[in-house]
């Protein structure tokens, strides 16, 4: 599994299809943003004056993230988005 350093978040896309026709189209390309799982984050990011600050999203959470942010990273068979916590623009309750 993939451990993110300082205020990285590992998130898992959640890939939505659309059917027309009884073809799928797979995505929307023109969509500004995208859903994720948070799957890993890292520790924080430290203060000036060394004091560490954790992040706002924990393991678990289901965020809304900019949809052209982050690295694409694979872990095995798993292909995983890789973003500063500054990427997610919003938690989804």
């Amino acid at each position: 599994m993939l451990k993110p350093l300082g205020d990285r978040v590992v998130l898992k896309v959640e890939e939505k299809e659309q059917k027309v026709g009884g073809f799928v189209i797979a995505g929307n390309g023109q969509a500004a943003t995208k859903t994720a799982e948070v799957v890993a984050v890292g520790q924080g990011i430290r203060t000036l004056n060394g004091e560490l600050v954790a992040l706002s999203v924990k393991e678990g959470d289901k965020v809304l993230v900019e949809n052209h942010a982050g690295v694409e990273v694979k872990d095995g068979e798993e292909a995983y988005l890789l973003v500063s916590e500054a990427n997610i623009l919003a938690v989804v309750e």
